[in-house]
């Protein structure tokens, strides 16, 4: 299946229908919640309402997580479709049409965090001939540090194509005053595994702001994954039982069922022979 940057750009991808499939659908709006809310986690933000910007918000989902949470957001979209179906939900942030790769414009040091959801890898992808990925991501990376408030949090889930895209990534933020790195839950996983880029605008000092552990790392699974191996086990299991039972269909049994028969006297039934219970052959 295509990558949907490798389809068309977001602005065209993201049409009226696209936007309304994307919102109404059951398990991409239950994922991007368990996304959302692993954003917000990873963000580490102190007790108290927060000021936080959602890039690539779309239809206001990650959006209405943050809201749940007691924080202010403010959300940027490259859609108008996706826009639409936010401002038709009724969700209570500011929204803004805004190319990503053009850069956020806001005053400095205004946010006290960030998160992103399925949106940094577009960014990479060459669909004009005016863009180019490193000096889009360059614009990016120097306008949302600019807009951050000292030690301030950024954290990105993105679907990375290959190990060169997370490096241009990382090399670009990191030359734009970033600190931080990737983090990857659930790595041995093929469903289950997300990538986090974790970054921090400004120097971190103290415990409290090293990089935050990856789920998964020790082995633990998805509980997902959890559930599924258990109804694996639970069918397999089944399914050895039924293999293993014998037949209870033998001689004994028929005898017992011929015995029950002519004390009850209704139909006639056959004599007892040698051959009574006896596996006949296969004809061919």
């Amino acid at each position: 299946m295509s990558r949907p940057e490798h389809i068309a750009p977001p602005e065209i991808f993201y049409n009226d229908d696209e936007a309304r499939k994307y919102t109404d659908n059951s398990r991409i709006t239950s994922i991007q919640a368990e996304m959302a809310y692993r954003a917000l986690e990873l963000l580490n933000l102190s007790e108290g309402p927060k000021y936080l910007l959602d890039i690539g918000c779309g239809s206001g989902l990650s959006g209405e997580i943050l809201e749940e949470e007691g924080h202010i957001w403010v959300g940027l979209d490259i859609s108008s479709a996706m826009l639409d179906v936010a401002n038709e939900r009724e969700v209570e942030g500011d929204l803004f049409l805004q190319d990503a790769g053009q850069g956020v414009g806001f005053r400095p040091g205004v946010f006290d965090g960030c998160i992103s959801v399925s949106v940094l890898q577009w960014l990479c992808n060459a669909d004009k001939t005016i863009n180019r990925p490193k000096a889009r991501l360059q614009r990016f990376f120097s306008t949302l540090y600019a807009s951050l408030t000292k030690g301030a949090r950024a954290v990105f889930q993105f679907y990375p194509e290959n190990d060169d895209q997370i490096e241009l990534i990382i090399d670009v933020a990191t030359r734009c005053g970033f600190e931080g790195g990737l983090l990857v839950d659930y790595p041995n996983s093929k469903k289950a595994k997300k990538y986090y880029l974790c970054l921090f605008a400004g120097q971190q000092t103290g415990i409290k702001n090293q990089m935050p552990k990856a789920l998964g790392e020790d082995g633990d699974l998805h509980p997902d994954e959890e559930r599924s191996i258990q109804y694996e086990k639970r069918g397999h299991q089944y399914k050895k039982k039924s293999r293993d039972r014998k037949s209870v269909k033998n001689k004994e049994w028929i005898n017992k069922k011929k015995r029950i028969a002519r004390e009850k006297g209704d139909k006639p039934v056959a004599n007892d022979s040698k051959f009574t219970g006896r596996r006949r052959k296969v004809r061919f």
